[in-house]
Parts: C-alpha cells; structure tokens; sequence
C-alpha cells in the first residue's frame, strides 16, 4: 500500500515547510479541507487545514482524544502520564474541574501586577543599547517564571524543567526525547513527595494532595502536572517572540502599537492567528466509521486538526496571510475549540500583553538586529515557534 506524503515531500522544491508551513496548507486547501499525510514518528493521518472543518472535528465526540481508539503501536506520551490533552468525557471533566478554578480570567486578572513586575525586572536586566537573543532573555523566561510561580517549582529545578519538556515537544533525536521523557518524570515524582508531605498554598501541592488522598491516580498527576508545565509556558514563549517578530516585520502595524498602546491586545490576537503557536492539536482518533468534510474516516485512524492552517482560511478572513491588528472576521482558532479549549487561554494573553507593551515602551527603536528572513523556526507535530530572536535595543 502506498505511503502517504508529509508536509515535506508536499512542499515546492526548495521550500521549507519548517519556516513557512503555509504555501502548503493554502495548496492543499484548494484541493479539498482533509488530506491523507505522514506525521513522521507518529504514523498516517488526516490533516484538515479548513476552520469550517476544523471546527467540525473538534466538537465531534466521535473523534477521541484517547489513544486507547488508535490502531497506532504506541502509548502516545503516557509513559509521562494520563492528562485532560489526552482523555475524554468523563475523565477530562473530572481532570478539568481539578485546576479549573485557577485559571479563570478573574483569578488570571489578578496575577497581572506580578506578570508586570516579572517582566519588569527581566527588562532591567537588558542593557539599554546593543543586541540581544529576546526569546532567551526575555520570551521564555517570563512565562517559565510565571507557570513555575504558579506550580510552585522551586527556582533551582526550573532551568531543566524547561530543557526537558522542549526536548519533549520540540525533540532533537528519539533518544533525546525518551531520556529527557524520564527525567522529567523523576524530577516530578520527586517534587510531588515533597509537596504531598509538605504542602504549601500552591497549584501542585493542591494537586499532591489530591494524589496522597485518592482524588487523582498516579498516572492523572504525573500527566496533569506535566501538562501544566509544559502548555503553561511552551506555547507563550512561542507567542511573546512571534508577536514581537511579527509587529517588527510590519513596520505600519507596529506603528499603530506605537500610537495606541491599547492595541496591543489586537497584536496579540493577530500573532495567535498569523504565527498559531500551538500549530496543530494533539491527535484525535475515531471511535467509529464518520464523515468528516465530505471524508470517510475509518475507526482507529488518527486526525489531526492544523489550527495554523485554519486561522489563515481565506473563505472566512479577507488576504488571509496579510498581518493586520484591523481586521474584522471571525475569531481565530489558535487555542482551539469544544471542550478541549485551551484552559490557560486567559493567562497565555495576560502574559503576552504585558510582555509585549513593556518591551515596546522601554525599548522605543528596537529593531531585527539580522535579517529576518534568516532566522530559524522550530516546529514539531504540535508547535512552532522563533529558535532565536536576535535583537537591536534603544531608547532613543
């Protein structure tokens, strides 16, 4: 049987798919809204690039987030555990509701002054002229402080927290992953004791607790808390430096910040729709034979829904590829859709708000200090975000 294609072999000669995935999705979305590909290192399955199907896919209870309905030879990432990314109704609502209640815009509201004073003393830390990496200095280690904060990871594991769930979700080599994979799950086995035997007023050791008395099993926590970790601050990285890229690319925009920085919000929500840091959903399974888009999907295939292709659908926004904080439309996709909505959504903005309006105001001429057309995006099945983001800072 003939092996379907990856994104690669789709792409135009010479083209990378890494740097700029959209040339393809736009062909295959003339051709029809759900295409037979292969995922490398996960197997076959349907990629749907249109908003009208992707939406479609991701209410329809037919297609799980259960591996256990895959006919794929693999745990899908269990060995790190079972969270709510990976289960479905009755299970993810029992997970949801353990940590709901800590991300609703109210109690995210309220963490603003300590996002701003984070992102401050980053700021501080920069020297006022010269070049620097932002996505180093600035983009990732606002929100690992921030989700770490939150957690309750103590300053001295944070640094490897990071490393480790980035090999994960943005992996080297197999092997890398695997043994980052188990690292991490040490570490966290590790800091849950001591949360459960010594709990304190923060998010894990809530969720210790709950392990020690019975209200989550043990895989639940191992995935719950690696989820939290890695979704809390993975994905804001990626936006916080795509947002900056994106307003530096487009030097009318950025001036629009400039004049009005209440548009900030705006350049938010546009990066989320223009640059989807989160690039694809995890991978949902049929339970059952169905129809999606005019497609028969057999039980056990696997589909994955591209919220990147789905936020640049021209039947639904007008010059779907241009970067416009003006635009009107339909609301972008990027933190998905149903019952799977991202629960850190309310947080993801509150950081990349903040992020980007204290930057801008402190750095008033900051420019690419490289031409951007060379730096190095990095993507895998699930995200894409700037390696590096070399900067030239002033004040004047």
């Amino acid at each position: 049987m003939p092996t379907a294609p990856t994104l690669e072999e789709l792409a135009p000669a010479g083209h990378d798919p890494a740097r700029d995935p959209h040339p393809v999705y736009a062909a295959l979305r003339a051709r029809g809204p759900v295409h037979r590909v292969l995922v490398p290192g996960s197997g076959e399955s349907w990629l749907v690039v249109s908003r009208d199907a992707a939406r479609q896919a991701l209410i329809d209870p037919r297609l799980s987030n259960d591996i256990r309905h895959s006919t794929w030879d693999t745990d899908g990432g269990h060995a790190l555990g079972r969270n709510m990314l990976q289960s479905d109704p009755p299970h993810h609502t029992r997970l949801r509701k353990l940590v709901a209640g800590h991300f609703t815009p109210g109690r995210i509201a309220a963490l603003r002054p300590r996002v701003e004073t984070l992102a401050d003393a980053l700021l501080s830390g920069l020297p006022e002229e010269g070049t620097v990496d932002a996505v180093h200095r600035y983009a990732l280690p606002l929100p690992v402080a921030v989700i770490c904060e939150l957690l309750g990871v103590p300053e001295d594991g944070r640094e490897v927290f990071h490393a480790w769930s980035r090999e994960l979700v943005m992996p080297t080599s197999e092997a890398a992953a695997t043994a980052a994979g188990a690292r991490l799950a040490a570490l966290t086995g590790d800091l849950v004791a001591r949360k459960a035997a010594e709990p304190d007023d923060t998010l894990l050791s809530e969720l210790a607790v709950a392990g020690r008395d019975g209200g989550l099993a043990a895989d639940e926590l191992l995935g719950m808390v690696f989820l939290l970790l890695v979704a809390g601050h993975e994905t804001t990285v990626n936006l916080i430096s795509a947002a900056l890229f994106s307003l530096l690319a487009h030097p009318d925009q950025l001036a629009l910040v400039r004049a009005d920085p209440s548009l900030t919000a705006a350049a938010v929500e546009e990066t989320l729709r223009h640059q989807a840091p989160v690039h694809s959903t995890a991978f949902r399974f049929a339970s059952e034979p169905l129809e999606l888009a005019g497609t028969s999907i057999a039980a056990g295939d696997a589909v994955l829904v591209s919220l990147a292709a789905a936020s640049r659908d021209p039947a639904h926004y007008v010059e779907a590829d241009r970067f416009d904080l003006r635009r009107t439309g339909p609301a972008h996709i990027a933190f998905g859709h149903g019952l799977h909505h991202c629960l850190g959504a309310p947080l993801a903005r509150v950081e990349a708000e903040t992020a980007l309006r204290r930057f801008l105001a402190r750095f008033p001429t900051v420019a690419f200090a490289t031409d951007p057309a060379t730096l190095t995006w990095r993507s895998s099945t699930l995200l894409r975000g700037l390696a590096d983001l070399p900067l030239r800072l002033g004040r004047c």
